[in-house]
């Protein structure tokens, strides 16, 4: 099999290819050139090309951040939620993706310039001691990528309450959310570093009973000190030292 050939052969379909990624598969910049000019790739932006015939699509794109450049990038928040089923209802308006990518992680213009087909928000990632804590695989096609799972989805999700996610959509989110492993909950819980997110989520899980939530150890998860007030005038939770909604809060949370 010729270079070419494993190239065009072993390339899943809508992959984004680096250029640098390329150079490190033992293709030089002057061999991507000639590809480009016999017409096996297309350039989509300085530094990324894809084979002649596919469609540049946004999974495409993600996955050539994820597994050729190592960028610590991923699918999380109520997207990771909807590729999972685990949103209750779909969302009204044009489609939105959201992205979490690592703190100062700089995206090319190819990327931030292309128009999607969805709107993508994209927001810093550093909730997590561990990066890589309770990431799974959504394959879409012959592409493959990092996606949150249920329980670190949600937990994003509480992350950017009150302003950027209504606590009345995060709460009903996790009302939908029954099956989830305690394990897995158990180590977020432990590995998240907002007291926030730790706070919300137990408030949530308590509030709406979920069976698995009698299996989580709380004496292990710190929930810091001093108030944290989510709304302007709302009702105060002592339990978790929080100021919610008053619409999210019964008579019994306030004792």
């Amino acid at each position: 099999m010729t270079k070419l050939q494993r190239l065009v052969l072993t390339t899943p379909r809508g992959l984004v290819m680096l250029s640098s990624w390329l150079v490190s598969q033992g293709y030089p910049y002057e061999l991507q050139q000639r590809y480009k000019k016999s017409g096996w790739l297309k350039s989509v932006g300085t530094g990324a090309m894809l084979k002649t015939g596919d469609q540049l699509v946004l999974s495409g794109a993600i996955a050539a951040f994820q597994q050729q450049a190592g960028m610590n990038m991923h699918i999380g928040g109520r997207s990771a939620l909807e590729l999972s089923g685990n949103a209750h209802y779909l969302q009204t308006g044009s489609p939105i993706i959201t992205l979490f990518v690592e703190g100062k992680t700089h995206l090319p213009a190819w990327f931030t310039k292309t128009q999607w087909d969805m709107k993508v928000q994209i927001y810093g990632c550093s909730l997590f001691k561990n990066t890589e804590t309770e990431l799974s695989y959504y394959q879409e096609g012959e592409l493959v990528i990092k996606v949150s799972n249920a329980a670190r989805a949600v937990m994003e999700c509480l992350s950017l309450c009150p302003h950027r996610f209504s606590l009345q959509e995060a709460y009903e989110v996790m009302e939908g959310l029954a099956t989830l492993r305690p394990d897995q909950v158990q180590t977020l819980l432990e590995q998240c570093k907002s007291v926030k997110v730790r706070r919300l989520f137990l408030f949530f899980a308590e509030r709406i009973g979920h069976a698995w939530f009698k299996y989580i150890d709380t004496g292990r998860i710190g929930l810091g000190s001093g108030v944290r007030s989510l709304v302007d005038s709302g009702t105060f939770v002592p339990k978790y030292q929080l100021v919610l909604p008053e619409e999210l809060v019964r008579d019994e949370d306030v004792f």
